[in-house]
């Protein structure tokens, strides 16, 4: 009996901890909205998007705070005053505050909403790479915070397709701002990246995909602004090797098996990400910096082959480039997560303002599920401390 009185006490205690959490979060935002109705609805909304309820749009999330219709819900997406950019550095300041760590990354990545219809802000027939495929859908752009506690999103901007950009009637309907114009994925990546510089968040390193790496002007905007990066590349890649400009995938062929190495890119749901690895030295970027070409090869097939550009001070060894590379895989889980846990593709809005409010909302509840759980582990492992005597295994995930 006192072993179950002491689970219960237990629940109890881990509860009141979530509601205090969530608690400094209202008071957080609470100057972003000025009226009270406002930003109660703002505070309820995270409660719902935290629920156990399956679809989080609006009918769903008012009958999950008692409301018998969905009006005050889409009030708050719609024509409530409120900033959701402000929101936004608000979640910026508080990952920063319990996930920030001077040797964190920033992540760059797209991700597809599947929509029916034309009306959407940024709707149209496009690649998604959530789906594999060209579909009818929005794109978002993402910037996230991978830190050694924990990862979760920064930043957010929605694509704006060139065809939108030019239909002004169009672009008054959904509500996009006229001085919103259009701008590449890249562009878009650029922009969260100078805000979240510009705001002191601490980091080392920006990593992403393909769109991102195999834009040159990324590449000098980072080295402009002494960021360290790895950026995967494509295949056709060209850089000179012994004298001739080669694509990558021709090097990797004629790279020596003595300069591959098997090494972990983090651990995975299977365990470690395991892949032989190679890189060749570029040039200088400056006294301190210089490029490589990173090679990544499975071990079960090695013809399944990726390909990275770094940037980085010349010191930097392949062990640290290959985990900033790994780093990559944490937004990728963090979409998952995102719209499985708080429904990040759940909303049905269709205006520009609205997507951004239903996002930036979503987002700082998934920031708050993740410091929760890193708050959990580091209790866990402090009782484990406490009662064997021993420290618990360190984070393997340093980019020093």
């Amino acid at each position: 009996m006192k072993a179950k009185q002491t689970d219960t006490e237990a629940a109890v205690e881990q509860a009141q901890q979530w509601a205090d959490e969530l608690g400094e979060i209202a008071e957080l935002i609470s100057d972003r909205f000025s009226r009270a109705e406002a930003r109660e609805r703002a505070v309820n909304y995270l409660r719902g998007l935290l629920s156990p309820v399956e679809r989080k749009n609006s009918w769903q999330l008012a009958e999950e705070a008692g409301d018998e219709t969905p009006y005050a819900t889409q009030h708050l997406l719609g024509r409530a005053v409120w900033s959701a950019d402000e929101v936004r550095d608000d979640l910026r300041d508080y990952v920063v505050k319990h996930l920030g760590r001077e040797d964190g990354v920033l992540v760059v990545d797209e991700t597809g909403f599947l929509k029916k219809g034309t009306k959407s802000a940024g709707v149209q027939r496009q690649y998604s790479g959530t789906a594999g495929r060209i579909e009818n859908c929005q794109i978002g752009v993402f910037l996230a915070y991978v830190g050694r506690e924990g990862r979760t999103f920064l930043d957010r901007e929605l694509y704006l397709p060139q065809s939108w950009a030019d239909d002004q009637e169009r672009r008054a309907e959904a509500g996009v701002p006229p001085e919103v114009k259009f701008a590449t994925k890249p562009a878009l990546s650029r922009k969260m990246i100078e805000r979240a510089q510009q705001a002191g968040v601490p980091f080392q390193w920006v990593t992403g995909d393909e769109v991102y790496g195999n834009d040159s002007q990324m590449r000098r905007w980072l080295e402009g602004r002494k960021i360290y990066y790895v950026l995967a590349v494509s295949s056709q890649y060209q850089v000179f090797y012994e004298g001739t400009r080669r694509w990558a995938a021709e090097i990797a062929t004629l790279l020596g098996q003595k300069e591959w190495r098997r090494l972990s890119a983090g651990a995975g749901a299977k365990g470690e990400r395991l892949y032989d690895w190679a890189r060749l030295p570029l040039g200088e970027v400056d006294e301190e910096r210089q490029r490589w070409l990173l090679f990544r090869r499975s071990i079960s097939d090695p013809t399944d082959l990726a390909y990275y550009v770094v940037s980085a001070p010349k010191k930097t060894s392949l062990e640290v480039m290959v985990k900033v590379a790994g780093a990559r895989w944490a937004i990728e889980e963090s979409f998952e997560s995102a719209k499985g846990e708080v429904g990040l593709d759940h909303y049905e809005v269709r205006s520009w303002g609205g997507w951004y409010r239903h996002i930036t909302l979503a987002m700082f509840a998934h920031a708050y599920l993740t410091v929760v759980r890193a708050r959990a582990v580091a209790r866990s492992n402090a009782g484990l401390e406490k009662k064997t005597g021993r420290h618990a295994p360190k984070l393997k995930n340093s980019y020093r």
